[in-house]
């Protein structure tokens, strides 16, 4: 299965934002994925199961429970193939950080004007 394919579905790529913050045990999984999306807990397991088939991560037992992690390399392989594209909205961001700072050191000099004002004043 091809990667967006895997992360075209909404409930797999909620599922990897969970599971970026950490190891997280499926029984965690299922019930933030069950409130979220009314979905079965078979059917998340099935989600599951395709995120492991795919690479995009890892299950570890420990007793009765599993735990589940993210795996980077699939995701610095859509990263990889993204990148042919950050042209299109890396130079409007660099220009809105522009912006900001601009706007950030502008008000600090007014601030510091007025604060120097101030203390000029009786």
């Amino acid at each position: 299965m091809h990667a967006f394919d895997v992360l075209g579905e909404p409930v797999r790529r909620r599922i990897l934002e969970l599971l970026a913050d950490g190891e997280t045990s499926s029984g965690v999984v299922c019930t933030v994925i069950q409130d979220e999306f009314g979905i079965s807990q078979p059917a998340v397991s099935q989600h599951l199961k395709v995120l492991r088939d795919s690479g995009f991560a890892t299950v570890r037992p420990e007793g009765a429970r599993r735990l589940y992690t993210v795996r980077s390399e699939p995701l610095r392989d859509v990263d990889a193939w993204l990148d042919r594209f950050r042209c299109f909205w890396t130079p409007p961001l660099e220009a809105l950080a522009t912006e900001l700072a601009r706007g950030k050191a502008e008000r600090r000099l007014r601030d510091s004007d007025e604060d120097e004002n101030q203390r000029r004043t009786p």
